[in-house]
């Protein structure tokens, strides 16, 4: 289910790259796939070691996403696209909870929620698993396309992709998953009219249209084709940074495409509403910033923040020693995702994306370049045939997708809550709230599930994260609440307080949730 435009250009965009600088267009002679594959046969195409590449790095993404470690806001997400997709309505005040009903709440994600109910409807669990390898592997693919075009070396962009993967750390089934991809696109494009297709870039403007109803992330592909279009305003040769000047003819296109693509984030269920969302996650979540795992800063421990550290200090190493020039919009880019990882783990990805053009293009000055004439199609036809035979052989069935389900959901915990009368309101821990709202949201509000910002904004998350740190006075929060049962992670600090305190009794308990009463 690959995109056409994704497999035509995984054989790159061949390019005889300046001893000066890729920066200076006039110095590459691009070739074309067309070009490239010019009297080749279908089979020739399809069987390249180009495309072989491709499905090797899918293989990838298959290994590691065949588990289905979702994240627990792909329940909630889907129960409000089930809403969406009944009433016809887009809520405007939240209606799943007790602890914030009736607060003012946007489905701010609206579009990529009615898809996954969509999908949930159409295949169930089963069905999200295969959505999230399929969306995995888009991704892999279209990070491949780009550093292939990049440099004009799809050796040199299969082993970037290779690398940069271990830091993506969006793979988890959420809108947001959409919003990349997106991001991917928008840099394929825009590099593809650097170099003379300028055809696509009209895209960007229906794409803009979709992903602003899809994710937040489409500020960060407005801001991106903005630092591009400014990049090229006037020509520059400073130190290491270089940009040569926009013909007016490119110019206005690409004007036209920014002022096309902020008027698409005005066409929304709720008009400007979604435009001010992104800029109040930035400015006005200081709970969410420190107690959210995504949202901590980098702390230098776990690989993926040793492998940035290491790709970081050797880019800067190579760069003394190479003496490079480099685009102004690359380097612009690649120096606001450094910080921004620093600052919030969960741009890592954002970094791996745009650390990827400069990564490849030091990576193709020691890897040959593609040959055609060394090709040997049955090779490369026999790998991908294992490749396509392996996934379908291993791909998980509805019985290995609904025990990872019941290993990390309360899956049998709402099956007691359907069977036995337990007194509400209940309080639930952070992570099982969407899983709530999904199964139980007619009988039961929750207490709090994934939508920090929102239970930040009406004070719920402060609460929340008061108790789970068991600070003085913290157990106060169940009166004020009037908490009656809890629905809690067995291990949590919580459980183990109510289970030493005579006032509480457990009534259910598994591997994965138990359930405690006030007496």
């Amino acid at each position: 289910m690959s995109e056409p435009g994704i497999i035509q250009g995984l054989p790159g965009e061949i390019a005889i790259p300046s001893a000066k600088s890729v920066g200076e267009e006039q110095s590459k002679d691009i070739l074309s796939p067309a070009r490239v594959f010019a009297g080749a046969s279908i089979y020739q195409v399809v069987f390249s070691f180009a495309v072989m590449l491709g499905a090797c790095l899918v293989a990838r993404v298959f290994y590691s996403l065949r588990a289905f470690k979702v994240d627990p806001d792909l329940w909630w997400h889907i129960k409000v696209g089930q809403d969406i997709l009944a009433t016809h309505r887009w809520p405007v005040t939240d209606p799943y909870s007790f602890s914030a009903a009736g607060h003012h709440w946007l489905a701010y994600e609206w579009l990529g929620d009615v898809f996954l109910a969509y999908v949930w409807r159409i295949g169930g669990v089963r069905g999200l698993g295969a959505l999230l390898i399929i969306l995995g592997g888009l991704i892999a693919l279209g990070f491949y396309a780009y550093t292939s075009i990049r440099c004009g070396n799809p050796k040199a962009g299969f082993l970037a992709t290779a690398v940069l993967l271990n830091l993506v750390n969006s793979l988890t089934l959420r809108p947001h998953m959409l919003g990349y991809f997106f991001l991917i696109l928008t840099l394929i494009v825009l590099e593809r009219f650097r170099q003379g297709r300028r055809s696509t870039v009209w895209l960007l403007g229906p794409l803009l249209l979709i992903w602003v109803n899809v994710h937040g992330s489409w500020i960060i592909g407005l801001a991106t084709i903005f630092i591009y279009l400014a990049s090229g305003l006037v020509p520059l040769r400073l130190g290491i940074l270089q940009t040569s000047q926009w013909s007016s003819a490119d110019r206005r296109s690409l004007i036209w495409v920014l002022v096309l693509g902020a008027a698409a984030t005005l066409v929304t269920p709720y008009g400007a509403g979604l435009a001010r969302y992104p800029f109040q996650v930035a400015s006005s979540l200081p709970v969410n910033v420190a107690n959210i795992q995504e949202w901590q800063p980098m702390k230098f421990s776990l690989p993926g923040d040793k492998l940035f550290l290491g790709l970081v200090l050797g880019f800067l190493l190579v760069q003394l020693l190479w003496r490079r020039k480099w685009r102004l919009d690359e380097v612009g880019l690649f120096l606001c995702a450094t910080l921004m990882a620093c600052l919030h783990i969960r741009f890592l990805s954002l970094f791996a994306l745009f650390f990827a053009p400069l990564f490849v293009e030091v990576l193709a000055r020691w890897i040959p370049r593609y040959d055609r004439a060394k090709e040997i199609y049955a090779l490369n036809a026999l790998i991908i045939f294992s490749i396509v035979a392996g996934m379908l052989w291993y791909f998980p069935s509805t019985a290995d997708y609904t025990r990872i389900v019941r290993e990390t959901f309360p899956v049998e915990a709402v099956e007691y809550l359907n069977t036995h009368h337990v007194p509400e309101p209940m309080y639930n821990s952070y992570a099982f709230g969407g899983y709530l709202v999904l199964t139980r949201a007619t009988e039961h509000k929750v207490f709090i599930d994934g939508r920090g910002d929102f239970y930040e904004d009406a004070g719920v998350f402060s609460d929340d994260a008061k108790l789970m740190a068991l600070k003085p006075g913290s157990l106060d929060i169940l009166q004020k609440y009037r908490i009656q049962s809890c629905l809690l992670v067995p291990d949590e600090p919580l459980a183990t307080i109510l289970a030493a305190l005579p006032e509480w009794q457990q009534v259910y308990g598994d591997g994965t949730s138990a359930i405690f009463v006030r007496r």
